[in-house]
């Protein structure tokens, strides 16, 4: 079990001077304020007092807090420590208490898609990677209209926000840059919504050839039927794909807002050297990050030739910290060496991969060598869940099983993976992923007093191994709470409601794109 922090332990963030350094090293400062008078006990101005909780803190040392309390004034953590400590020595306006639940990170979804939400359940499942996308994926998205884009983005802020994540990157590989309202009516319902986003948005700038072209054609006669709108369909110039990037940044990209756009080239198979140098050269320039979809798929491999895709990203500039790989399933053991030589971070979208059996990422490996790994959702229709602990407690067993190795991803590791190492991955370790003072306050509440969470003498064993993502509570994005005793605040009507609508409009889809 990790340490629990001692009962002296108490964090102020505007005590510490270099909060970042301290959080790394574990350190917890304190400088009382002033007080009015000699005998009086230092209060310290808070607007929300989270107590009655283990704090999992995910800090440097995985301290957690028993019996404890979090302090949050404006968007940030302000103070962390004993229960009774911060209740004698705040005046919060306002006290929410955690009732023995664990106090928990918001949880970071480090690669998703949002749009496909509304397909989930609707096909036959026994489809492999290009079927699933050519006759699926793309078939429905190219029939959805802005409204339907608007329905499935608040039907996935619902439940994302349920199951605790506040963060999450969002893959729009399927971007038409001639019709940015889908895009607009999307973030617009994040922002509504309160969770924090991070929109990839997709380059696509390779022509296609007569073998891809060739392949598109024999995977689609399978459901000639289905709305099938050419693989060169979303295909635009690479310098109008880099500038439309850089017009998006500039318009929408407002991290303190709780909104970030990235260059998001979609695939090796779908873009040029020049778009994966010109984005990460964005990146650098705006200082973001870039994200791509890396060797899932044998195809892809056998594509690259002499060079793996991973040896193929190096020699073109889109390896470093800054470029966060989706999959990587197809790697070997110099691949991995490769991204941890460049401190390239890893998304594992575990269950996704399984559901179109596309194979095991070496993610043991990449955690042996360091490599900064994250979890993803995926695709809400091969996952069929945007749940990050249902997943990291796929992750954390699977491997097991796989590698014949019961000391492989640990629960710790898994959970680091949703949250401290997520942070890490996107870019964002100084601000998100841990509970401490002065990083925002991105925080869940999760009930540990069910049944199957009893006893629950290691809390985060059993957030990884028992819970399922539906005993959330209340969750906090940057200090807004936006699910209090699991009612959503930000829901406009009837919950119940929107849900009969989302399936009416998802059947209306599934019927128009002729999906079977």
């Amino acid at each position: 079990m990790p340490p629990l922090l001692p009962q002296s332990f108490y964090s102020v963030a505007g005590a510490i001077s270099d909060p970042e350094s301290a959080c790394r090293h574990g350190i917890a400062v304190f400088t009382p304020a002033v007080p009015t008078s000699g005998s009086r006990t230092p209060q310290i101005m808070t607007d929300l007092l989270i107590t009655n909780g283990t704090v999992v803190t995910q800090n440097a040392d995985r301290q957690l807090v028993s019996g404890g309390a979090v302090a949050v004034t404006g968007d940030r953590i302000s103070a962390i420590g004993p229960a009774e400590r911060l209740e004698n020595e705040t005046t919060p306006d306002r006290v929410i208490d955690a009732d023995g639940g664990a106090i928990v990170p918001g949880l970071i979804n480090a690669h998703t898609h949002v749009s496909d939400i509304l397909l989930r359940g609707s096909f036959d499942q026994d489809r492999g990677l290009y079927d699933w996308l050519f006759n699926v994926k793309q078939a429905a998205l190219f029939e959805m209209g802005p409204e339907e884009y608007e329905t499935a983005a608040r039907l996935y802020c619902i439940e994302a926000i349920r199951s605790g994540t506040t963060t999450f990157v969002e893959n729009d590989t399927a971007l038409d840059w001639n019709d940015l309202e889908p895009t607009r009516r999307k973030l617009d319902v994040y922002d509504r919504m309160g969770v924090r986003n991070i929109y990839g948005a997709g380059i696509r700038d390779l022509p296609v050839d007569a073998g891809f072209q060739r392949m598109f054609d024999e995977i689609t006669a399978r459901d000639a039927e289905s709305t099938h709108p050419g693989p060169d369909t979303l295909v635009v110039d690479t310098e109008r794909a880099l500038n439309d990037v850089e017009s998006l940044i500039e318009a929408h990209h407002a991290p303190e807002e709780g909104q970030s756009v990235w260059p998001a080239p979609a695939t090796l198979a779908t873009t040029t050297s020049d778009a994966l140098s010109g984005s990460y050269r964005l990146a650098e320039e705006y200082d973001v990050m870039t994200t791509a979809h890396v060797a899932e798929a044998e195809a892809e491999v056998s594509e690259r030739g002499a060079l793996s895709s991973i040896e193929y990203l190096r020699n073109v500039g889109y390896l470093g910290d800054r470029a966060l790989l989706g999959h990587c399933v197809q790697t070997n053991e110099r691949d991995v060496r490769l991204l941890a030589q460049t401190n390239t971070p890893v998304v594992h979208n575990f269950r996704a991969n399984m559901r179109i059996a596309t194979g095991f990422a070496p993610v043991t490996s990449m955690l042996a060598r360091d490599v900064t790994v994250g979890i993803g959702t995926d695709n809400s229709i091969l996952n069929d869940t945007i749940n990050p602990l249902s997943d990291a407690g796929a992750v954390a067993t699977a491997h097991k099983g796989y590698r014949r190795d019961s000391g492989v991803v640990s629960a710790q590791q898994a959970f680091d993976m949703v949250t401290c190492d997520a942070a890490e991955a996107i870019g964002r370790a100084g601000d998100l992923g841990s509970i401490e003072p002065g990083k925002q306050a991105d925080i869940a509440i999760v009930d540990l007093d069910r049944p199957h969470l009893t006893p629950s003498p290691e809390p985060v064993h059993a957030l990884v191994y028992g819970a399922s993502g539906s005993e959330v509570r209340t969750v906090l994005c940057a200090g807004t709470v936006l699910l209090e005793d699991r009612e959503l605040l930000a829901l406009d009507g009837s919950l119940n409601s929107f849900l009969a609508e989302a399936t009416a409009t998802a059947d209306h889809l599934v019927d128009r794109a002729n999906i079977t």
